[in-house]
């Protein structure tokens, strides 16, 4: 079997990518027959992010990815991308022509893996759960807009907006919002460790090492009740120290399947290789990378330094030397594929000019250079991460403008110093919640931000997100969107850098790679099943 790359073209809400089915779903080899797939995810329980796995806390997208596996929502976004369909629900939709009434009816028979049956009320409880606690992971603000949820019997829950919301569909598509038991949730206080407990497509056991989960192995649940077809029995997930240790796990067979983060050069080995039993998955995709600020630091409070910087940085550049054709510079925080996606930056900026930042430093009074350390996480975004920044260094330090350091520090650690606001500069990604403008920006701009941003701008928050919201035809929203992302490029309280493609290798008797990952990063192990490829 030659290697191969599938491009699986992803045009949101209009095209949906359409692949023959390869091969069979015997059930396979390894232990106990189960695909083994690989990650470089790491997931730590500490003193500062002592509940990882729970609903109401998990905001990163290896933490969602185990629960998408495990905890069941209302809705549920489709294969082959597009709007969110049912899945705990029978149906919902919009029952008033303002966009703030929802309604679902669950399915009939619905039970937790545990064989409790699911109410009305358990919908309601496990995300009122959420909103309450109001977890500093941020993540409850995706149901911000939710007033009330009422319950009708025990099969209809209502959900009342405070303003219209047309992408309030997709939240309920989100772990937040997955149902929870009540005998094994608290009502006000996070469930510690990493026992995860729902109604989704498997159980869930895990090996855990100096508060550290090192294994998974998702078991197909019998009492599973929705729309997705699960193609194996069970699934182990082992988490890696690096690619390097990944990818030689995958040659040796210990594992049949490697997924985030792969280094670029890995890809460039396997994709260009000829002959041999590993095939390579390449798939269009939704993550970006950005800076964020700290604006109330007196380093970087001054938007001109900010705008200095998005002056000086060479984006082409920096991909070129890292990612090659892997990425592609990004000059908004919406990507390129998304409905609504303007390229701010460049419009406002152009090409890379120090000439040009040098008098943005000097007519607001900024004496260069400016020292700056720019942070980043060792261990989320793989090995290239290192390598991205000292490109970073190097431009800034270059312009004569900038006196920067680099600091590298472990997920664990980087994550909550910087929602503690310890960090001047720092690099995250975005994989999106789901696959929607809105879902770029509210996140980073909004009241209860993800990145605790003390940056507000009025204008966004009071009007401009809240007019997008009531668009149901997205287009029609183009002009908000427009707006905000113009008012983010001349403010800079971040600044994107690029958005990339998604990779999967697999071993070639193993099937439903293609869909293994969505744009959104969604991890589908449901999709995997053993065969022959072709």
């Amino acid at each position: 079997m030659n290697r191969k790359t599938l491009v699986l073209p992803a045009v949101i809400g209009l095209l949906a990518p359409v692949l023959a089915a390869c091969g069979g779903s015997d059930s396979g080899s390894g232990g106990d027959g189960a695909i083994v797939v690989g990650t470089t995810d790491r997931f730590t329980a500490s003193k500062d992010a002592p509940a990882p796995l729970d609903p109401a806390y998990a905001y990163d997208v290896g933490s969602w990815n185990i629960l998408r596996q495990t905890v069941q929502t209302l809705m549920i976004q489709p294969k082959g991308e597009g709007e969110p369909v049912p899945e705990a629900a029978q149906s919902c939709g919009f029952t008033d022509s303002g966009n703030e009434r929802y309604a679902c009816k669950l399915r009939d028979g619905l039970k937790f893996a545990n064989g409790d049956a699911i109410t009305a009320q358990d919908v309601k409880f496990s995300i009122d759960r959420a909103l309450d606690i109001k977890s500093d992971s941020g993540v409850f603000a995706l149901l911000s807009t939710i007033d009330t949820i009422e319950t009708q019997g025990d099969n209809e829950v209502i959900f009342h907006l405070k303003t219209a919301d047309a992408t309030f569909p997709f939240k309920l598509s989100t772990p937040v919002a997955g149902i929870v038991n009540p005998d094994d949730y608290e009502k006000g206080k996070l469930r510690e460790g990493f026992d995860v407990d729902g109604s989704g497509p498997y159980t869930m056991s895990a090996e855990v090492k100096d508060d550290e989960l090192v294994d998974a192995v998702f078991t197909k649940n019998p009492n599973y009740k929705g729309t997705l077809k699960v193609n194996n029995e069970r699934v182990e997930m082992r988490s890696f120290e690096g690619a390097d240790a990944m990818g030689a796990a995958l040659e040796k067979g210990d594992i049949n399947v490697m997924t985030r983060t792969m280094s670029p050069e890995q890809i460039d080995k396997l994709t260009s290789a000829n002959g041999g039993d590993i095939d390579v998955v390449e798939t269009a995709g939704l993550e970006i990378r950005y800076l964020g600020f700290d604006t109330d630091a007196p380093s970087v409070k001054s938007k001109a330094v900010r705008q200095a910087m998005a002056q000086i940085i060479n984006r082409s550049e920096l991909v070129s030397k890292v990612y090659g054709s892997q990425a592609e510079p990004l000059f908004s925080m919406v990507p390129a594929s998304i409905t609504g996606h303007s390229n701010s930056f460049f419009n406002r900026y152009g090409d890379p000019n120090v000439t040009k930042a040098k008098a943005m430093l000097s007519q607001a009074n900024i004496t260069a250079p400016v020292k700056l350390t720019l942070h980043y996480t060792t261990d989320h975004y793989g090995p290239a991460t290192k390598q991205e920044f000292e490109i970073l260094q190097k431009q800034l330090n270059d312009s004569g403008l900038f006196d920067v350091d680099i600091k590298g520090t472990p997920w664990s650690t980087f994550r909550s110093a910087e929602q503690k606001g310890e960090y001047d500069v720092y690099g995250m990604g975005w994989f999106p919640d789901f696959p929607d403008a809105d879902n770029y920006l509210a996140p980073f701009l909004d009241k209860d931000n993800t990145i605790g941003s003390p940056y507000v701008n009025s204008e966004i928050r009071n009007t401009l997100i809240p007019e997008s919201r009531r668009e149901a035809d997205r287009l029609s929203a183009a002009t908000s969107l427009t707006d905000i992302q113009d008012i983010v490029a001349d403010d800079v309280p971040v600044l994107p850098l690029w958005q990339g493609k998604q990779y999967v290798a697999a071993s070639d008797d193993v099937t439903g790679t293609a869909y293994a990952l969505n744009s959104s990063s969604t991890l589908q192990l449901w999709e995997l099943g053993r065969g022959v490829s072709g």
